[in-house]
């Protein structure tokens, strides 16, 4: 398997900013995020368990998840969001690593909003890069994307890593709060070191 490169932070630093431009460099990104669609798609065991529990209302008319309705759900009770976990954290770990194992690039990123939260993910990166911002910035940046209440997205941050455990973590931190276009700088010269990186690894 190849150097694995993973990619965190908060919602709302601009993760999706920085990989975009790792695949437009022609890196294979494996995220989590959509790990976690492909385990609950239609047909799926998961989904089946999940629509037992809170009822076929959860289901939009093509039979898929209404992830909206469930992050609802899951931020608003403790309990729920466990259970939920439980059920979908061990098949997200079993997609990712099937991912990265198929992946030919040079080096590999995996992008994972819980990858320091997961001792699954985490042990999966050999380097852990933080995409950071301050959290006025994360907050306002997500209430513009998403639409959601303000409300909403401080109960999805509380129940994320708190920003300074995050950057404790880090061996790279991204300062995102700038403009977007000065990532493409940043993002090429992280590109040469994890190329160099992954060559020593080879050898």
């Amino acid at each position: 398997m190849s150097l694995i490169i993973g990619v965190t932070g908060g919602i709302g630093s601009g993760k999706s900013a920085v990989t975009d431009r790792f695949a437009h460099l022609g890196v294979t990104v494996v995220d989590a995020d959509l790990a976690a669609r492909v385990v609950v798609e239609p047909g799926t065991a998961a989904l089946t368990a999940i629509a037992e529990r809170f009822g076929a209302s959860l289901l939009q008319t093509d039979g898929s998840l209404d992830r909206a309705a469930m992050r609802r759900i899951v931020f608003a009770d403790p309990s729920q969001r466990a259970w939920l976990e439980a059920l979908t954290h061990p098949l997200i770990g079993e997609e990712i690593r099937r991912q990265l194992a198929a992946s030919r690039s040079p080096y590999t990123v995996l992008s994972s909003p819980l990858l320091l939260e997961s001792a699954t993910q985490r042990t999966l990166a050999n380097l852990v890069v933080v995409v950071d911002v301050p959290e006025a910035v994360q907050l306002s940046r997500t209430v513009q994307r998403d639409s959601n209440d303000e409300a909403q997205v401080r109960r999805i941050m509380a129940a994320q890593l708190p920003r300074e455990a995050r950057l404790a973590l880090a061996d790279i931190v991204i300062d995102n709060s700038g403009p977007l276009d000065t990532l493409d700088t940043l993002v090429a010269e992280l590109h040469k070191e994890f190329l160099q990186r992954a060559e020593e690894s080879r050898q």
